[in-house]
């Protein structure tokens, strides 16, 4: 029986030498094969994963959006952490650390073979100012909703869609939600008028803050206490001898 380790450097051979320049990426990570494809060669690429017998990815498990605008970034510095607290929480100013070379956007599809019992995740970028990509839904009926759920959260265009509609947020709903630069707290709140007898949007009355994050320590000070272990906080008396 193979390894998970051999099965995917099985398959990220078998998928290169079908597949070959229509690959843009072809990597290996945490047992876990991930290949890259121009919005252009998307449906050819797809119809050979489907139909080739030796890959026979027949069911599309997930399809989802990306937005790597901030990918690799933090607000907080938490490993350095000290009593001064977080500076980013005083000034909202300071720049965020980290940089991103490929597009924005991406469409991101997860496959399953049931003959050959592997899984591959297929990602394809989108340009940023016309998010638009081919839709699976001819080649994997299951991509329907998953493709109206990516367009309502993040914007993306699946041309070819049978019905691209928003699907979680109201037809109403102005924006993406899940777009890194979307408000947290949004833009409109919204609320039943019994006078009006229907919803009405109104500005949002809660003003957005940076909220605290978890403070990490590697020196596990508290985890090699003899008490934590059972959720406890030590006595003085074991205070006392530690010291």
């Amino acid at each position: 029986m193979k390894t998970l380790t051999q099965q995917s450097k099985q398959l990220s051979k078998q998928l290169a030498d079908r597949l070959g320049d229509l690959l843009e990426s072809n990597t290996i990570a945490l047992n876990e094969v991930t290949i890259e494809v121009s919005t252009k060669n998307l449906i050819e690429v797809a119809e050979i994963l489907k139909s080739d017998a030796d890959l026979a990815f027949a069911q599309l498990t997930d399809l989802c959006g990306v937005d790597y605008s901030t990918y690799g970034m933090t607000e907080w510095a938490t490993e350095d952490a000290s009593s001064e607290g977080f500076s980013r929480a005083v000034d909202g100013t300071i720049p965020l650390n980290g940089s991103w070379e490929k597009p924005r956007f991406a469409s991101v599809i997860h496959l399953l073979s049931y003959e050959h019992n592997c899984r591959l995740r297929l990602r394809s970028f989108v340009d940023e100012d016309e998010p638009i990509i081919p839709s699976l839904v001819d080649v994997w009926a299951a991509a329907n909703w998953y493709e109206r759920e990516s367009f309502d959260l993040y914007g993306i265009l699946y041309s070819g869609h049978p019905d691209l509609r928003r699907i979680l947020t109201d037809y109403g709903f102005v924006g993406h939600p899940f777009r890194k630069d979307f408000p947290l707290i949004g833009n409109v709140e919204m609320r039943y008028d019994a006078t009006e007898r229907k919803c009405v949007y109104e500005p949002v009355s809660i003003e957005p803050r940076i909220t605290t994050p978890r403070v990490i320590r590697d020196d596990l000070r508290y985890s090699q206490h003899p008490r934590s272990q059972a959720g406890g906080s030590p006595d003085k008396s074991q205070e006392e001898a530690e010291k």
